[in-house]
């Protein structure tokens, strides 16, 4: 097989300019010139925890067929919540908001199921590393 070498693209962003019809460098690129690995996982950690929790499938699920509607100030006591369990390194969290169990991922923010007062009668949590109370 015979690769010729086209020299009318200098740079792999040339190309992808070509090609992609983009014109400026992807989203979140700029100022990664000269940071440091840890600069870069901090300001992706940060724009996570500002961009909130998402509900999986299963946890809306769980909420809708409950009726389970939550409050702005609950949603801001999770999510915040959610920061403190980042902040401490945990992974898989339990986070009480009022009379709702949450179980959380936290490096990807999701909600992995939710509970109300009524389900958490057993009291007993597995696969978590954590528990935050809001």
């Amino acid at each position: 097989m015979r690769i010729e070498n086209n020299s009318s693209f200098l740079s792999i962003e040339q190309v992808q300019n070509q090609y992609l019809g983009k014109t400026e460098k992807a989203t979140g690129t700029v100022g990664i010139k000269g940071s440091s690995f840890s600069e870069i996982l901090s300001q992706i950690e940060n724009s996570k925890a500002q961009d909130g929790v998402k509900f999986s499938k299963h946890a809306s699920n769980r909420l809708n067929d409950r009726g389970i509607e939550l409050s702005d100030d609950q949603m801001n006591r999770l999510n915040e919540a959610r920061n403190q369990a980042s902040a401490k390194g945990i992974n898989e969290s339990l986070i009480l908001v009022d009379q709702l169990a949450f179980i959380v991922n936290v490096p990807s923010s999701t909600v992995v199921t939710a509970m109300d007062s009524k389900e958490t009668g057993s009291n007993i949590f597995t696969n978590i590393d954590g528990a935050v109370i809001a």
